[in-house]
């Protein structure tokens, strides 16, 4: 059995993860989804979290060290980004060269022995897990978003009406230097003027 969807999966899923902080604003660092409560994590630490536990997780349950420190020197928005940019990057190029084999081999999983392949889809669903908090964080503060995955409520709506996917920026590379400038992602069009929600009568 060949594992490289695994692999283009996570060469997706770290631009997804990085498009995603794209559509913050530097002054969203400490918001939380309810500000009266510390249990929610703040987009800061969200970026934090994401950086420590993919390092973490490659490091000591799948053996990739990047060697590198996973977090910025400067723990702003854009300095994040290009962090964890390099770091995937570098993993990404390491997941490439692996044989089926080593995806098939048995790790600690913590304290249960799972193949290296399960671990990665683990991994990628607990990155896709913190994404989707942030896209609902994205809808509290009341910003547009540009598709992270595939057509959102910005881009036309539902997938059944064909709407599009518009990504902010073509290029993982092209976001980073646009965003270090202050940001030129791709327009969105105008409102449909129709309900873009599967039952908006509850609203």
């Amino acid at each position: 059995m060949t594992y490289d969807f695994l692999v283009e999966t996570y060469a997706t899923e770290r631009v997804k993860v990085i498009s995603t902080w794209s559509m913050f604003y530097d002054a969203d660092l400490r918001f939380r989804p309810n500000a009266h409560d510390p249990r929610g994590r703040s987009f800061h630490e969200h970026m934090v979290h994401q950086c420590i536990s993919e390092n973490l997780w490659f490091r000591n349950i799948l053996g990739i060290d990047v060697a590198a420190p996973p977090l910025p020197e400067h723990e702003d928005r854009w300095s994040f980004m290009a962090r964890y940019a390099e770091d995937s990057g570098k993993r990404l190029s390491v997941l490439k060269e692996k044989s089926a084999g080593w995806w098939e081999e048995i790790v600690m999983f913590f304290d249960v022995p799972r193949s290296r392949a399960w671990v990665m889809t683990r991994r990628m669903t607990h990155t896709a897990q913190h994404r989707g908090q942030l896209l609902a964080m994205l809808r509290m503060l009341g910003r547009d978003l540009h598709s992270n995955y595939g057509p959102t409520a910005d881009t036309g709506g539902l997938m059944q009406d064909h709407a599009p996917t518009i990504y902010a920026y073509p290029t993982l590379e092209s976001m980073l230097r646009a965003e270090r400038e202050g940001g030129r992602k791709a327009d969105l069009p105008r409102p449909p003027g129709r309900a873009v929600t599967e039952r908006p009568e509850e609203s």
